[in-house]
């Protein structure tokens, strides 16, 4: 079985922007997904899902994106109609609940970190991917399973970042796991970057989670200033049995 880890960021890795309460922190979130379920099953539901609520060709599909979704922008000013709004709602929910689907979500806090490691840091990407890869590796041990990775572009400095930090785990391992762990069980040691816009659902889910996941972390730590709105909520909720954990031990959420 093969699996492929769909990697959503959330904020942005420079630590001098870190003072600014709206650039404090910078969040990874990976789910995980077996490939043939991808085809057979949530990329088809999600073209569904979107054929009946928005008016798209084929030529220039519809790609999710979750704040202008939330802000009904355009494709999505259909849901700028409260019944409309009401039942897409609804009826996403009911997919995210019932897709088959693993998360794992790491929150750094960039001013505690500047401020903890004064000579020498991390850096904020490779310290965030390395902690998501630990877990998707240990993942794929415990399910004997073998996987890659694929995350969303941000563009080229960025997307050589990821793609470096990627490389050098594969090569070098943590400090937690074996560099023989990771080679073992990702078949590639290189970073697959796309756009959503090449309307990827893998993507498209972990953008749509990535923010309530970060969001309830910081929350749970005490740190969110904004008030969770009742959709949000309703996601977290479904998070609950989605974060990896084995018995009572949740592995899928992880605040640094």
């Amino acid at each position: 079985m093969k699996y492929r880890i769909y990697i959503d960021e959330v904020g942005n890795p420079d630590l001098e922007s870190s003072d600014n309460p709206n650039h404090r922190f910078l969040s990874l979130t990976g789910v995980i997904l077996e490939l043939d379920y991808v085809k057979s099953v949530l990329h088809l539901q999600m073209e569904e899902l979107k054929a009946q609520y928005f008016d798209y060709h084929p030529d220039e599909p519809i790609v999710f994106h979750r704040r202008e979704i939330v802000n009904a922008k355009p494709p999505f000013q259909n849901l700028s109609n409260p019944d409309i709004r009401s039942q897409f709602d609804a009826d996403l929910l009911t997919l995210l609940n019932s897709w088959q689907y693993t998360v794992i979500s790491v929150c750094l806090d960039k001013r505690k970190h500047k401020e903890t490691y004064t000579k020498w840091r991390y850096d904020p990407y490779h310290y965030c991917l390395a902690i998501l890869l630990e877990r998707y590796v240990l993942f794929l041990e415990r399910t004997e399973a073998f996987g890659d990775a694929m995350a969303e572009s941000r563009g080229g400095k960025e997307d050589k970042r990821l793609k470096d930090s990627f490389h050098r785990l594969c090569k070098n391992g943590t400090d937690y796991i074996h560099a023989d762990s990771f080679q073992a069980t990702l078949t590639s040691k290189q970073l697959k970057v796309k756009s959503k816009a090449n309307n990827i659902s893998g993507l498209q889910l972990a953008d749509l989670l990535a923010h309530p996941s970060r969001n309830e972390i910081l929350y749970e730590q005490n740190l969110l200033h904004t008030k969770l709105a009742p959709f949000a909520k309703s996601i977290i909720e479904i998070l609950q049995v989605k974060y990896d954990r084995q018995s009572d031990r949740v592995f899928g959420k992880k605040f640094i």
